[in-house]
């Protein structure tokens, strides 16, 4: 799948739901799956950005997509109950959903955890995706195939110093995809997670400052792999890990 060709019309007709979509990864994989043909929706807590991506993909020729300005820090479940009222009420169902927000928070050693801190870090990376992905059970299942995608990291699979909540929440991460997949394994929704691995994105630059970046894969070569897990050619797929870097 890291060589994958989508058609250009791979992801035509979809409604397909992108946290995080003003920035990095988030942004770029909107743009791919409008390029493909998909009505994307961006959900993200700055406006100015998300009306960035949305000219653009709108500049490119795309079906003309939905923003949905929203914190998911202070988020609340009728939000998300909100959210998925009003796109049945545009598009009649929702065929993908890419969990792609996160924050890192600060490192360290994790005796010394702050707190709030920690909190905040579950609340984004953790049960607002699961309140999220939850509210959109029903209009997912109105799909003849629906994927949806979790964000994981290296770090979520195996404890690595000094990365303390962010690295707890990704192991939380790649749990409920698991538990998820297994429960959703004979339905019409598929559920996956994504290793981006190094990436040049913001949150990348704060944990690793002196790196060089120009070393390091860009957003835009990972898209095969997203745009994969996204089309019909990945229905079979379903409880799986996988990098979007070959190692």
């Amino acid at each position: 799948m890291h060589n994958y060709q989508a058609n250009v019309d791979a992801l035509k007709n979809k409604v397909i739901l992108v946290t995080g979509a003003g920035d990095g990864i988030g942004r770029v994989a909107a743009i791919e799956y409008a390029k493909h043909g998909a009505t994307v929706i961006l959900l993200g807590k700055t406006v100015s950005k998300l009306e960035q991506v949305y000219d653009e993909i709108v500049e490119r020729g795309g079906p003309q997509p939905a923003i949905v300005p929203l914190d998911m820090k202070g988020a609340t479940k009728q939000n998300y109950r909100d959210l998925a009222a009003t796109i049945e009420s545009q598009f009649g169902r929702l065929d993908g959903l890419l969990n792609n927000a996160g924050i890192l928070g600060s490192l360290g050693p994790l005796e010394h955890f702050c707190v709030s801190t920690f909190e905040n870090i579950m609340k984004v990376n953790v049960t607002a995706q699961a309140v999220l992905t939850k509210s959109m059970f029903p209009i997912l299942r109105k799909s003849e195939n629906a994927s949806i995608v979790f964000t994981s990291s290296g770090v979520g699979r195996e404890g690595r110093e000094f990365w303390g909540a962010y690295a707890i929440s990704k192991f939380a991460v790649e749990g409920m995809m698991q538990t998820w997949s297994k429960e959703v394994s004979k339905t019409n929704i598929r559920i996956n997670c994504i290793n981006p691995g190094a990436t040049r994105t913001s949150m990348r630059a704060t944990a690793y400052p002196g790196e060089d970046k120009d070393k390091l894969a860009t957003p835009e070569q990972l898209m095969p792999t997203y745009l994969y897990l996204m089309s019909d050619d990945s229905k079979d797929i379903n409880g799986q890990s996988i990098d979007a870097q070959v190692k």
